[in-house]
């Protein structure tokens, strides 16, 4: 069982162990899907509006998610997120763009990775909105929580090395098409050159591509639309972490400042954040798919 399952494991990952750039193979799982003469094309997106509301008749956690003077991030995302799948279908031809969730309900972050794997995405897209936690201030001997709203602009997140046993099983799970659960290496030797070789190139692959794509869309947000930025930082997401795929969350701006707020809920602030990730991907997509050719 286990050298069936290491076979399937390299012979799947092949395309990865030709070369170590950016963008001189495809994503595995999506190489697998299409090996025409045309070479790789993104096929999927997978654009996930962050938090949700409670869905009716349930109780427990649900992640509502930042909140400014008048508006709530999972409105703000949802709002984003349709708008950004329209563009993405309509701008991309053959591009289908599915969304982890298209009504206020919540979605548990293990259904929204399962949604991008189950799908074969070829990208992974998170939309958030950014805010900052209250100022503890001390007046008379008493600590008083102020709020902070000096929070301004866009942040990108990709995932963090610290997360590595999440995104193998992850890998493993999608390009074996089965959960080889927490004794995973029934199926995968961590002791077998070929298949750590094998592993740690698609790892290296995704985490490149992540990287790449999340400076493409920073670039665009800053340099087109002349927004401040905090740049492109590792953290343990884990919604990230859980997509075998290249994975972006995007923290579209400060919910909590005065000014972002207000530019986060109109059409115009919306449609700029749109534009601007569908041009990252528009160029991202036509590196990676140049580069198969």
């Amino acid at each position: 069982m286990k050298n069936k399952i290491l076979r399937r494991l390299i012979c799947s990952l092949t395309p990865l162990l030709i070369s170590f750039s950016v963008f001189s193979s495809p994503s595995v799982d999506s190489a697998r899907r299409d090996s025409s003469p045309s070479g790789y094309r993104i096929k999927t997106i997978i654009v996930d509006a962050g938090h949700g509301g409670a869905p009716s008749g349930t109780v427990g956690h649900f992640s509502h998610g930042a909140s400014g003077s008048y508006s709530f991030e999972r409105n703000v995302t949802l709002a984003i997120a349709l708008k950004l799948q329209k563009e993405i279908e309509k701008s991309m031809q053959n591009v289908r763009c599915v969304l982890t969730r298209s009504t206020d309900d919540d979605v548990a972050w293990e259904k929204r990775a399962q949604i991008a794997n189950e799908n074969n995405g070829d990208l992974f897209i998170s939309i958030h909105c950014n805010s900052l936690p209250d100022k503890v201030v001390h007046e008379h001997g008493r600590r008083i929580h102020v709020p902070d709203r000096s929070g301004k602009g866009v942040l990108l997140l990709v995932y963090g090395f610290h997360r590595t046993r999440e995104e193998e099983n992850a890998i493993k799970q999608n390009i074996l098409g089965e959960d080889l659960g927490q004794n995973d290496n029934q199926g995968f030797d961590p002791n077998d050159p070929a298949a750590v070789i094998a592993m740690n190139s698609i790892k290296d692959k995704y985490r490149k591509q992540s990287i790449h794509l999340a400076d493409l869309i920073n670039d665009e947000f800053v340099q087109h639309d002349g927004r401040h930025s905090d740049g492109v930082i590792e953290q343990g997401v884990l919604v990230l972490c859980h997509v075998a795929m290249p994975a972006v969350l995007v923290e579209t701006g400060f919910i909590n400042n005065p000014d972002d707020e207000a530019y986060l809920n109109s059409d115009s602030g919306q449609d700029e954040i749109v534009a601007s990730i569908i041009r990252a991907i528009e160029n991202y997509k036509t590196e990676v798919e140049d580069a198969s050719e």
